[in-house]
């Protein structure tokens, strides 16, 4: 949705878009964890280094994104 949108968005405003779309019971999985809520996976995300700060939002880092399925 980041990449698509292009457009740095805080993290309140992330989890509220996230939680608009698919539901506040969405549970989330990566390729290495699961069941994360929209919070657990911008946490998640954030630690391993693939969102990253742009002045007050966050956008995902292009070069840490994983593209095996």
């Amino acid at each position: 949705m980041l990449l698509a949108s292009g457009k740095a968005r805080s993290r309140a405003s992330l989890i509220e878009v996230i939680e608009e779309r698919f539901g506040r019971d969405a549970r989330f999985h990566t390729c290495s964890a699961q069941g994360m809520s929209a919070a657990d996976l911008i946490s998640f995300l954030e630690a391993r280094g693939k969102l990253c700060t742009v002045g007050e939002g966050m956008l995902p880092d292009r070069d840490k994104i994983c593209s095996h399925e």
